[in-house]
């Protein structure tokens, strides 16, 4: 974009927006917008001022005369009613006395249907609505003409189709005439008539009701002071407005000639009422006072049980505990100092214009050379100047446009609240979780402008020629913040990342082998400039990770909750490099009988485990191999008991198919005899094989339980 084209956009901002907040011109001689008068009679108050809160509310203020008995009548819309009876305030300053405030209540719509005579709250079908009308008398219009009778009722009744055998439900009409009963189906009945008037009129009433719930979306507040001659009152009240936005600019300075920047800030402010805002105290405030919405408009109506009437016993007289009072404290403003004190002039002077292609303005004319450039100081120097003044109120900064503003209904403004010369240092960020092969360009800004800056974009210029827009959080008087606004192609960026993971020391605690493991996580970034011409200071943004502590904090700049920082800084087409290093000390348990023999001799020729440990590991590894012994004993039995009884078992097959009196089934006897012998011998063996390994479990376990050893 070319700088005149900047500077005419500029320029028409500032003028646009400025016009918006004197659309009415300036205040008229003799008039006190703090004091809006009314003639006798009038039956409005007019806004005198207004405060937006960035928690979306805004603060009413009315106020003007009344005379003697005096009625105002105020709209709302149906949605603001419940604020509006929760916050308004009404004071008669001249010794007058307050009514009450009166508005037409908002019975829930089915209560109110439910009240006439027709309840029509449930969108009643026409054989419903016929239903209520039972003991009445109707005339009836159907296929065979006008029937006139008392309604009996209405009755539902199946009937099977016999072309298709589907049963559908038929809806009949019992009349009462004065020719006996009759029963007319309702799918012939093309209308009806109430002939009770009372009736009929009761129906009206309850569309009517129905059509007024519908259309009633303004409602009307009327207030009533009571006194004598003209009084001054005041009427405010809280309701729902969109939050007021926060927009900036950012001037910097040229690079070579270095000075302060300027911070321009504007305030979006939105008329969404019915009325229009004519010369009125405008504040903006930036704290977030808790608010919410309670139902205090419709009527509410507790359910009751229904108690029957006693016939027996008398009440009993109750009594109740005493009640404790709950105490409770108040506490003191953060802020310290009279509001007075705190004030500034958001008016401050710029630095003085360079020179440029624009004169200076002679009996209302711009004198032109030859051309139109323009630098930094010139936008700071013919920039629209802030029309606020700011301070801390209470516990929360405000901003009050200097001139009462004006801004028609349902239409927004653009208002100049801040402007300012503030500490910009340029800068170049990286971090490498953007993925990005270039830092970002941007400024480390200080706020020296003596106000808060709200959260909101920020274009920025620089050199008056603009550069790229970055976004602010909320930052108070003195704080410190990075913005990134481009993307900073004349440095490019690398990052390589390397873990290591080192057991440093072994001890026994608790009878297990504790491992301190040490793990380093080490980043290096490598920058390469192409700037020729300047020097980059380059802010690395470095990710801190939970349970990691930083290895080295010499070369550490800041941090913030979620990042370290440092800086490196780029000769004009230099190079530079970074290396940051975390560790994280953890300890891992291991079975003492389970780690490896050879794995911690070579520890201990590093240095990493004692004598001790080793020795109590090799005692331990003892008693666990006579743990394994016992096992393989007990394993060998009972192997040798499953061999012999598959070989009974294959005896026992042959001897069922060979003559008793042979050689062969005495020499099979006798063999069984000999193994059912070995049968017993084992059973014993192995229950002294496991009473042994029992023993010799109790001695491990003896042995490493409470084992603590460096």
């Amino acid at each position: 974009m070319r700088r005149t084209e900047v500077l005419a956009l500029v320029m028409a901002a500032g003028l646009a927006c400025t016009g918006a907040m004197m659309a009415a011109g300036p205040a008229r001689p003799g008039q006190d917008h703090h004091k809006a008068q009314m003639n006798a009679g009038d039956d409005e108050l007019p806004i005198s001022s207004i405060t937006l809160y960035r928690s979306g509310v805004g603060a009413f203020q009315r106020q003007g005369m009344v005379h003697n008995d005096g009625r105002v009548s105020l709209s709302f819309d149906a949605d603001q009613i419940n604020d509006i009876l929760k916050s308004m305030v009404m004071l008669d300053l001249d010794g007058g006395r307050i009514e009450a405030a009166s508005y037409g209540s908002k019975e829930p719509l089915a209560r109110r249907l439910a009240s006439f005579a027709i309840d029509i709250s449930d969108n009643p079908s026409r054989g419903e609505l016929l239903d209520q009308l039972r003991g009445a008398r109707v005339s009836i219009s159907h296929s065979e003409g006008t029937l006139s009778g008392i309604v009996l009722g209405v009755e539902a009744h199946e009937i099977m189709r016999p072309d298709t055998g589907a049963v559908e439900v038929r809806e009949s009409l019992n009349l009462l005439t004065d020719a006996g009963t009759r029963t007319i189906a309702l799918d012939t009945v093309s209308g009806f008539r109430i002939e009770d008037e009372k009736l009929a009129a009761e129906l009206r009433r309850a569309l009517s009701a129905l059509g007024e719930h519908r259309a009633d979306n303004v409602k009307a507040v009327d207030l009533a002071f009571r006194g004598e001659g003209d009084r001054r009152v005041v009427v405010s009240y809280v309701h729902e407005m969109p939050v007021w936005k926060a927009s900036y600019r950012l001037v910097l300075p040229d690079a070579d000639a270095g000075g302060d920047a300027t911070v321009q800030g504007w305030a979006i402010v939105e008329n969404t009422t019915d009325e229009d805002w004519e010369d009125v105290d405008l504040s903006l405030v930036a704290g977030r006072p808790v608010s919410f919405v309670m139902d205090l408009y419709e009527p509410l109506y507790l359910s009751r049980p229904e108690v029957p009437v006693p016939v027996t016993g008398g009440a009993r007289p109750r009594v109740y505990a005493q009640g404790k009072a709950a105490g409770g404290g108040g506490g003191q403003s953060p802020f310290s100092g009279s509001t007075a004190d705190r004030d500034r002039s958001l008016s401050a002077p710029m630095a003085s214009r360079r020179s440029s292609g624009i004169t200076a303005v002679a009996g209302g004319q711009l004198e032109e050379s030859a051309d139109y450039a323009y630098s930094a100081d010139d936008m700071a120097s013919y920039a629209a100047q802030a029309q606020a003044s700011a301070g801390e109120v209470g516990e929360v900064f405000q901003y009050t446009l200097d001139e009462p503003v004006t801004i028609e209904r349902r239409r927004s403004a653009m208002l100049p609240i801040l402007s300012a010369p503030i500490q910009a240092r340029r800068v170049s960020i990286f971090n490498r979780n953007d993925n990005a092969s270039h830092p970002m360009r941007g400024v480390e800004l200080t706020n020296t402008s003596g106000l808060q800056l709200m959260p909101g974009p920020i274009s920025v210029y620089d050199d008056a020629t603009y550069a790229g827009d970055a976004q602010i959080g909320h930052v108070s008087d003195g704080d410190e913040r990075l913005l990134a606004y481009s993307v900073d192609l004349a440095v490019s960026a690398q990052s390589e990342q390397r873990n290591e993971r080192d057991v440093t020391k072994l001890r026994i605690h608790r009878g297990l082998i504790e491992q301190t493991v040490k793990s380093v996580e080490t980043t290096t970034y490598s920058f390469e400039s192409s700037d020729k011409k300047r020097d980059r200071v380059v802010i690395v943004e470095h990710a801190r990770r939970g349970g990691w502590d930083l290895v080295g904090e010499d070369l550490l700049t800041e941090k913030t909750d979620s990042a370290y920082r440092f800086e490196v800084k780029l000769e004009p087409g230099g190079e530079g490099e970074l290396r940051v290093s975390q560790e994280s000390v953890q300890r891992q348990n291991v079975a003492l009988v389970g780690f490896d023999m050879t794995t911690l001799l070579r520890y201990q020729r590093d240095g990493r485990v004692s004598k001790a440990v080793i020795d109590a590991v090799r005692k331990a590894g003892e008693l666990q191999d006579r743990i394994r012994q016992s096992e393989q004993r007990i394993g060998e039995l009972e192997q040798e008991r499953r061999v012999i009884g598959t070989d009974q078992t294959r005896i026992r097959e042959n001897m069922g198919r060979i003559d008793r009196t042979s050689e062969l089934y005495g020499r099979y006897m006798s063999k069984l005899n000999d193994q059912e012998t070995r049968l017993e011998q084992i059973e014993g063996e192995i229950g002294e094989a496991r009473a042994e390994l029992e023993r010799r479990r109790t001695a491990l376990n003896d042995y490493v339980s409470g084992l603590e050893v460096e």
